[in-house]
Protein backbone atom coordinates (compact mmCIF):
# COMPACT_ATOMS: atom_id res chain seq x y z
CA UNK A 1 0.00 0.00 0.00
CA UNK A 2 1.02 3.43 -0.52
CA UNK A 3 2.54 5.50 2.24
CA UNK A 4 1.17 8.48 1.21
CA UNK A 5 -2.70 7.90 3.31
CA UNK A 6 -5.69 9.97 3.91
CA UNK A 7 -8.28 9.00 6.73
CA UNK A 8 -11.53 11.20 6.54
CA UNK A 9 -13.58 11.99 9.13
CA UNK A 10 -16.72 13.51 10.30
CA UNK A 11 -17.53 14.82 13.71
CA UNK A 12 -20.33 17.17 14.54
CA UNK A 13 -21.17 17.24 10.43
CA UNK A 14 -17.70 18.63 9.79
CA UNK A 15 -15.57 16.78 7.07
CA UNK A 16 -11.74 16.58 7.98
CA UNK A 17 -9.09 14.79 5.96
CA UNK A 18 -6.43 13.84 7.45
CA UNK A 19 -3.36 13.33 5.51
CA UNK A 20 -0.22 12.00 6.31
CA UNK A 21 2.38 14.31 5.24
CA UNK A 22 6.10 12.58 6.33
CA UNK A 23 9.09 14.16 5.77
CA UNK A 24 9.58 16.26 8.62
CA UNK A 25 8.51 13.37 11.29
CA UNK A 26 7.92 10.20 9.95
CA UNK A 27 3.96 10.90 11.25
CA UNK A 28 3.49 13.92 10.07
CA UNK A 29 0.16 14.79 9.16
CA UNK A 30 -2.22 17.31 7.81
CA UNK A 31 -5.87 18.39 8.30
CA UNK A 32 -8.03 19.31 5.49
CA UNK A 33 -11.68 20.65 6.17
CA UNK A 34 -13.22 20.71 2.37
CA UNK A 35 -16.30 22.83 3.40
CA UNK A 36 -14.12 25.50 5.32
CA UNK A 37 -11.55 25.34 2.06
CA UNK A 38 -8.84 25.26 4.96
CA UNK A 39 -5.96 23.29 5.90
CA UNK A 40 -3.74 23.07 8.96
CA UNK A 41 -0.34 22.25 7.62
CA UNK A 42 1.30 21.90 10.48
CA UNK A 43 5.23 21.46 10.12
CA UNK A 44 4.71 20.69 6.84
CA UNK A 45 4.28 23.51 5.02
CA UNK A 46 4.81 27.01 6.21
CA UNK A 47 5.00 30.52 4.29
CA UNK A 48 7.57 30.36 1.82
CA UNK A 49 9.19 27.22 3.41
CA UNK A 50 8.83 23.75 5.00
CA UNK A 51 9.34 21.58 7.49
CA UNK A 52 13.08 21.11 8.92
CA UNK A 53 13.93 17.67 7.35
CA UNK A 54 17.86 17.56 9.21
CA UNK A 55 16.68 14.99 12.58
CA UNK A 56 16.84 11.62 12.20
CA UNK A 57 14.03 9.87 10.69
CA UNK A 58 13.25 12.90 8.83
CA UNK A 59 13.44 12.70 4.84
CA UNK A 60 13.51 15.81 2.09
CA UNK A 61 12.51 13.63 -0.44
CA UNK A 62 9.95 12.23 1.53
CA UNK A 63 8.25 15.82 2.38
CA UNK A 64 8.57 17.14 -1.23
CA UNK A 65 6.87 14.05 -2.30
CA UNK A 66 3.94 14.54 0.16
CA UNK A 67 3.87 18.16 -0.65
CA UNK A 68 3.15 17.34 -4.18
CA UNK A 69 0.77 14.28 -3.96
CA UNK A 70 -1.30 15.77 -1.23
CA UNK A 71 -1.11 19.25 -0.73
CA UNK A 72 -0.83 20.73 -4.45
CA UNK A 73 -3.67 18.67 -5.61
CA UNK A 74 -5.79 20.84 -3.38
CA UNK A 75 -7.49 24.24 -4.66
CA UNK A 76 -5.19 26.84 -4.86
CA UNK A 77 -7.71 29.62 -2.41
CA UNK A 78 -7.08 27.19 -0.09
CA UNK A 79 -6.31 28.89 3.03
CA UNK A 80 -3.39 27.54 4.56
CA UNK A 81 -2.53 27.57 8.56
CA UNK A 82 0.88 26.39 9.65
CA UNK A 83 2.46 25.44 12.99
CA UNK A 84 4.70 28.49 12.44
CA UNK A 85 4.59 31.70 10.80
CA UNK A 86 1.62 33.40 9.59
CA UNK A 87 -1.06 31.75 7.19
CA UNK A 88 -1.06 31.63 3.78
CA UNK A 89 -2.62 29.50 0.86
CA UNK A 90 -2.00 26.80 -1.81
CA UNK A 91 -1.93 28.64 -4.91
CA UNK A 92 0.70 31.00 -3.27
CA UNK A 93 2.89 28.29 -2.51
CA UNK A 94 2.42 26.47 -5.54
CA UNK A 95 3.91 30.10 -7.11
CA UNK A 96 6.51 31.04 -4.35
CA UNK A 97 7.83 28.77 -2.12
CA UNK A 98 11.44 28.30 -2.98
CA UNK A 99 12.08 24.52 -1.24
CA UNK A 100 9.23 22.39 -3.37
Amino acid sequence: GSRFLTLRILFGGIEMKFLHTPGHSPGGMCIYIPKENTLFSGDTLFQNSIGRTDFPGCSFNDLAKAIHEKLWTLPDETQVFPGHMGPTSIGYEKGHNPFV
